[in-house]
């Protein structure tokens, strides 16, 4: 350490001289003052001496004096002097000095608060002795003995060697603080450092344990998800890990798909397509691709991919989403959308047709009634009559599938009826089909129309025998069902609930599923031309929907096919009693004072009813349309006796609204409804009304006339009158 005093270092050559007599302190000003060359050269050399040092210009001039006569006041002048930031580096003090403090307090007062401060004790060999002295103030080295009388240049000497000491001191403190300074300064870093690293070594002992955790919750997400996940290689085959759903999915072992073993894609390209994907470090969405388990089953399914790093090795993360049912039930439900388009379509060809097909008979009827009628224009016109008769059945056939037929549906008992049509089978099918029935007892009735029933189950009877032209076996069987969730998942078009099942069974050809997807459209048929309509079916497909039902097959080819048909049950829970048809008078006498509205958008079949009406004897009066009736109305409201109007027509008005509006006007008005459509159709109003009679088309003119006749005679609740054509 370098104690070399330097210009920074503190430096004082302050002198406080502590006598009572003052000729003293001119004796010390006079040793310590200004001297000659020579004394100064000779302390100059003892220092030298001393201390290893060349002083060069004499010390003594250096020093500065100050007298206290006291001991208090020399202690308010190093008080004083430690203030003004000049403290004394040596002070000589008497020992003696009446009446205040002696040297000996004065010494120790000024210790106890100056304790650098380096003390001469001005003595003589009467007074106190060194024990005495050292008893008083302590063992110290920073007080000198000086004798009286004292020696010049001992006196320089103890002044030079103290302040030189007090000097050397207050480096050395000053050192040493500046050391405890660096120490203390250095300890900090390495206290910050410490707990800087002790905070990295907790940071990373959480960072690891937060890994660790974050590891064990991704290998717990990834084997307990039920998403099939797997993790693997680079290049496409082996894996890493998969999850338990992935194995199920698949249907492979654990060991296999980690050794690669097993190829679950079903298009070569996909894995490639994902390869090449995630090379261009691009992420894979919803990618559609089909998979083969090792039962050799497809499941479609919606790939994500990610590339993945473990261990700073790459891998690829694959997320299947099962989308098998899904993509079964959004085609069933694009074929319910087919089916109800078409069916919209088949209804409105045959409400046309059905107007046409109402002109064309009831005309050809009117004329074939002349008996003065030419034969070979009678057999034109029975011919022209036969066909229209066959158009009216397609026309019914087309109502039926979209569910626009007219239908009375009342509690029956479903195994009487397939008995009963049974009957018949046995003679249609032929003797090399064997026909079965397994009909479960004590079934609740169904809520059906009877022919329509009757319908299916021929229709259903001869589609299978037709499907077994070299023989086989046909089997009807009716069954009770409850229909829970897990059955309506499977079919969008089931209806929770108990339900009766009619399945018809075969062992024919059975179908694929690209023919199964068409069976139910009309005018499909797998036959040669001419041998079928290809409305069969879709008739049954439309009686059932129309009835709240639906139906399901079950075929593959050379498996026979398996239709079932479900039936809603009867709310009543007894099976009604047939309905006896109620006699007609088969001739109306004409009363020309009454007035009937007839309300037709077609203009042919609205002539062809006011000219059979005329014909009979009534007033007729027609219209177009609803406005044109209102205004037919507002002129000859007290003549009109009965509304005649087409339920369906333009201009905003249907003929329930016009209805409606004159029975406000004249409540003993009778109506009669006429539409190609089922009176089920225009809602449960129509059904509470009761006052009403509904005339399906096509109709002849005697079913019209004795129709019109009926309700202008009755005076309760009439029945619904159905052509019979």
């Amino acid at each position: 350490m370098n104690l070399t005093p330097q210009a920074s270092q503190p430096h004082s050559h302050r002198i406080l001289i502590i006598d009572d007599n003052p000729s003293i302190h001119e004796d010390f000003r006079k040793i310590l003052g200004p001297a000659d060359a020579k004394l100064a050269e000779e302390l100059d050399a003892t220092e030298a001496s001393l201390f290893g040092d060349h002083a060069g210009a004499s010390s003594a001039q250096n020093f500065r004096i100050d007298s206290a006569f006291q001991g208090q006041e020399g202690l308010e002048k190093v008080r004083a002097a430690c203030a003004e930031g000049a403290p004394y580096a040596v002070a000589f003090v008497d020992v003696r000095m009446p009446p205040g403090w002696d040297g000996i307090e004065t010494i120790s007062r000024i210790w106890k608060e100056f304790p650098d401060l380096q003390i001469v004790i001005c003595t003589a060999y009467s007074d106190y002795s060194w024990d005495e002295i050292a008893k008083s103030v302590g063992n110290t080295d920073k007080m000198l003995v000086l004798k009286k009388p004292f020696d010049n240049v001992e006196v320089l000497q103890m002044a030079h060697a103290l302040s030189k000491k007090w000097q050397l001191t207050q480096m050395g403190r000053k050192q040493m603080e500046e050391l405890d300074a660096l120490v203390n300064q250095r300890t900090a870093e390495l206290r910050a450092a410490n707990a800087r690293l002790t905070g990295e070594v907790a940071e990373r002992a959480a960072a690891e344990e937060a890994l660790r955790r974050s590891e064990e919750r991704f290998s717990k997400a990834f084997h307990s998800s039920p998403v099939p996940m797997a993790i693997q290689r680079p290049e496409g085959k082996a894996c890493l890990d998969a999850n338990i759903s992935f194995l199920e999915l698949v249907g492979a072992s654990r060991e296999a798909v980690l050794a690669g073993s097993t190829t679950f894609w079903a298009d070569e390209s996909t894995p490639t397509v994902l390869r090449q994907e995630l090379a261009a470090r691009h992420a894979v969405r919803n990618l559609a691709a089909t998979i083969r388990t090792t039962s050799d089953e497809t499941r479609e399914v919606l790939v994500a991919a990610e590339n993945l790093e473990l261990g700073n090795a790459p891998y690829h993360l694959l997320i299947l989403q099962d989308i098998t049912d899904r993509v079964r039930l959004e085609n069933e439900l694009r074929q319910a959308q087919k089916m109800e388009a078409v069916g919209r379509l088949a209804a409105g060809v045959a409400h046309d047709f059905n107007n046409i097909l109402t002109v064309i008979l009831g005309n050809t009827s009117t004329q074939l009634r002349n008996p003065r009628l030419d034969k070979k224009l009678t057999c034109s016109l029975t011919q022209v009559q036969r066909a229209a008769e066959r158009a009216t059945g397609l026309t019914r056939q087309l109502l039926a599938y979209s569910r626009k037929q007219i239908i009375q549906r009342r509690p029956l008992a479903l195994n009487e009826i397939v008995e009963q049509t049974v009957a018949m089978l046995r003679r249609l099918i032929g003797e090399h089909i064997a026909l079965d029935m397994q009909l479960a007892p004590d079934l609740p009735p169904i809520f059906a129309d009877p022919s329509n029933v009757e319908q299916v189950i021929m229709n259903l009877a001869l589609n299978a025998r037709d499907a077994m032209p070299d023989g086989g076996k046909l089997t009807l069987a009716t069954t009770r069902v409850d229909i829970d969730k897990a059955s309506r998942a499977r079919n969008p078009e089931a209806q929770l609930g108990p339900y009766i099942c009619l399945a018809v069974k075969d062992t024919g050809y059975g179908m694929d599923a690209a023919t199964v997807g068409r069976i139910f459209e009309p005018f499909f048929t797998t036959k040669d031309p001419g041998q079928g309509t290809g409305m069969g079916l879709a008739t049954v497909y439309g009686v059932l929907k129309q009835h709240g039902g639906w139906i399901e097959v079950d075929t593959a080819p050379r498996r026979g096919t398996s239709i079932r048909t479900f039936f809603p049950l009867s709310k009543e829970g007894f099976v009604a009693a047939s309905a006896k048809s109620e006699s007609l008078p088969t001739e109306s006498t004409p009363i020309n004072d009454i007035t009937i509205l007839v309300v037709e958008d077609e203009e042919m079949l609205r002539e062809f009813v006011s000219e059979a009406l005329g014909t009979l004897g009534y007033h007729v009066l027609s219209a177009a349309n609803g406005r044109d009736a209102l205004n037919v109305w507002a002129e000859h409201r007290d003549k009109i006796d009965l509304l005649l109007t087409d339920v369906v027509m333009p201009e905003s008005i249907s003929g329930r609204q016009l209805a409606h509006t004159l029975i406000q006007d004249k409540p003993n008005l009778k109506v009669i409804f006429t539409s190609g459509y089922s009176s089920e159709l225009f809602g449960s109003e129509f059904e509470r009304e009761k006052e009403h009679l509904f005339l399906a088309k096509p109709y002849l003119p005697d079913r019209l006339a004795q129709t019109v006749a009926m309700h202008l005679q009755s005076q309760g609740a009439p029945e619904l009158a159905h052509a019979n054509s």
